[in-house]
């Protein structure tokens, strides 16, 4: 299928919180067949995240995923990029549109990013400095849902993998802790990470995917899985369908 003038441009990357580049390879070789386009990975290691409770660490994220949206920026015969963000690394994304200067630096991702699509990111986060909860709320006060819509498209990914539940199995009471603490709710479906309510961002289309979990660790299928990334590819550019729901996978399989 040909690409349209939208998806006809390179896509980056941005990984979450404690990720290295390394693994979204597979994920990057499966959208760069899937499109045809140049797809890059934003150069990250694990211990670059470890400073991002502060602002100062949001910074020096903010500069790395600059340099890798400016780069695929000038091979692209739009003069912009599709940005991907998974985890963190989609709540970050949405302060690096601002032309506001943040520490010293007006990073203007808006006039480079056409198109943020966020897998799995927690935008509405209650918990603590150290469970990202600091930055999910201080971006959300300051740049609140789709706030550079329509300059850019927005589209926020959420899994529903598994239900938590305090009396369930392990993984279901781990999830339940887990949701609980961002969203303030445990028992409610999620990715086994990231509640699906705190995943949606107001403004931005929507898709949710049933049995889908936040990374490979959570469940046998995540967003970057070779099956999954098809799925909300094609309906992140539905720009018709404010919200898309998927089918439980094995429906879709079928």
């Amino acid at each position: 299928m040909a690409p349209s003038i939208e998806t006809a441009q390179p896509v980056v990357i941005f990984g979450g919180f404690l990720s290295a580049d390394r693994i979204y390879f597979a994920l990057r070789e499966t959208l760069a067949a899937l499109t045809g386009q140049p797809v890059s990975v934003v150069q990250t290691r694990s211990l670059d995240w470890l400073p991002s409770v502060s602002q100062y660490g949001w910074a020096t994220l903010l500069r790395k995923l600059d340099r890798a949206v400016r780069d695929a920026a000038q091979i692209s015969p739009t003069g912009k990029v599709t940005l991907i963000g998974h985890s963190a690394g989609g709540v970050l994304a949405r302060l690096y549109l601002s032309p506001r200067p943040f520490y010293g630096e007006a990073f203007r991702g808006y006039q480079r990013v056409s198109h943020l699509i966020t897998l799995g990111s927690p935008h509405h986060n209650r918990g603590g400095l150290t469970r990202g909860g600091y930055m999910s709320q201080w971006i959300e006060q300051h740049y609140p849902g789709a706030a550079f819509a329509p300059l850019v498209t927005y589209t926020a990914v959420a899994g529903q993998s598994l239900r938590g539940d305090r009396r369930g199995a392990p993984r279901e009471r781990m999830a339940y802790r887990t949701y609980r603490s961002i969203s303030g709710r445990g028992d409610e479906w999620g990715d086994g990470l990231v509640p699906a309510s705190a995943a949606l961002l107001r403004g931005a289309q929507h898709i949710t995917l049933d049995g889908v979990a936040h990374f490979a660790m959570f469940g046998e299928l995540w967003y970057g899985s070779e099956t999954i990334v098809p799925l909300w590819w094609a309906a992140s550019q539905e720009q018709d369908e404010h919200t898309t729901s998927h089918p439980p996978i094995e429906s879709a399989a079928a």
